[in-house]
């Protein structure tokens, strides 16, 4: 069993750290304050071939793995832009790793090159007002016209619709209610999001949140918007395969950025725990201030251990989904209490925007919650890995 990482991820590790390098904490802090993307990372990122890593080599791309990918949303997350892990979970998570497995030749040709330069971006739409982590009850339909779908209907927390050039939609072809199984009858298209806006069958509006205000997360409305059938990812009523291979991905990425998270957290907090003098000595030589920092780096350094073995078991193509579910657990807590430790070593301090602390708190809580929430993550394991019976 060899665990040093093999030469590819420490190019990436390596190649991405020195991006993130030029932009610090009050960089991330204005982008989070101005709600506004970091354009002038990511055009770097871009002209690095960052995020291009996983695009076949035939198409412009890296020809790297998940795990590459991982790295390079960890070591992004790891300078202080914690929710930099967007970048990498939309684009190479939503649009690469989708086309690459599953897309025609024709989708491939026709939008791969754009991810590996970084011209196109995707955004995902999965959640519904009424279908949350209960993705069987979606309703969001398509039906057949001439050689055309039309879908209509409703998606919420879709992030990146403003900037999106395609959107991976899930759809039912077949109400769930007749559906035989009921993971049957799903379809997923490739929205041009762009188009869909121009005439008018596609809109959103942002939903305010609490973090992550680089970009938006919004409501978006489906008013018969319509895609040619050569732009089904997959079968017809057979996506369902093709969206395990969507969320899996999305999971492992998501994991990766919150490790990420919680190493720059500890680093935050560390070094002020180690320049904090307090009755004579540093507050970090006291071992409530300590321990706590200690302990979180111990849960840290599993869930990056579980995160890279997830990877690598997506890149054998081999089953993936509980190590996915356990690292995504792992990291969001880790990458959770990272954030409170580290506002509770800096006092009232961390209360203050003078410090990257409290865009940092605000940012992990939602790790525990999305892409999927720690209850549901808990039955996955409860059923899947300890074959206790389902609750739902």
């Amino acid at each position: 069993m060899d665990f040093d990482l093999p030469d590819t991820a420490i190019a990436v590790r390596d190649g991405v750290a020195a991006v993130a390098a030029k932009y610090d904490h009050a960089y991330w802090s204005r982008c989070e304050d101005e709600k506004r993307y970091p354009e002038e990372l990511y055009a770097d990122l871009a002209d690095g071939g960052w995020l291009g890593l996983s695009v076949p080599e035939e198409y412009g791309g890296g020809g790297q793995g998940l795990l590459e990918t991982a790295i390079a949303c960890e070591t992004l997350c790891a300078s202080g832009g914690t929710a930099g892990s967007f970048i990498y979970v939309l684009n190479p998570g939503f649009g690469v790793t989708t086309l690459a497995r599953h897309g025609t030749e024709e989708q491939k040709q026709e939008i791969l090159p754009g991810l590996a330069t970084g011209e196109v971006q995707f955004s995902f739409g999965l959640t519904e007002p009424d279908a949350g982590s209960n993705a069987i009850e979606i309703t969001t339909s398509a039906r057949a016209d001439g050689d055309d779908f039309l879908i209509k209907g409703q998606k919420v927390w879709i992030s990146n619709v403003e900037r999106a050039d395609w959107m991976v939609v899930v759809t039912r072809t077949v109400p769930a209610a007749e559906a035989r199984p009921r993971t049957s009858g799903f379809t997923l298209f490739l929205v041009d999001v762009k188009a869909a806006l121009a005439d008018g069958t596609l809109s959103y509006t942002p939903i305010p949140k609490m973090g992550s205000n680089i970009l938006y997360s919004s409501q978006v409305f489906l008013d018969d918007v319509r895609v040619p059938a050569h732009r089904v990812l997959g079968e017809v009523d057979q996506g369902f395969a093709v969206l395990w291979d969507v969320l899996n991905p999305e999971r492992i990425i998501a994991a990766a950025g919150a490790v990420g998270g919680a190493d720059a957290a500890l680093e935050v907090a560390s070094d002020y725990a180690r320049e904090r003098v307090v009755f004579g000595r540093p507050i970090g030589s006291n071992q409530s201030i300590q321990f706590p920092l200690a302990q979180i780096k111990a849960k840290t350094e599993l869930a990056r251990l579980m995160t890279y073995k997830a990877a690598w078991l997506f890149d054998q193509g081999r089953p993936c989904a509980s190590e996915a579910n356990v690292a995504k657990l792992t990291a969001a807590q880790a990458s959770w209490e990272a954030a409170d430790q580290a506002f509770q070593t800096l006092g009232g301090m961390a209360y203050s925007k003078e410090y990257p602390v409290e865009r940092m708190f605000r940012d992990a809580r939602i790790g525990k919650n999305i892409p999927v929430s720690e209850q549901m993550v808990l039955a996955h394991i409860g059923t899947s890995m300890l074959k206790l019976p389902k609750s739902y």
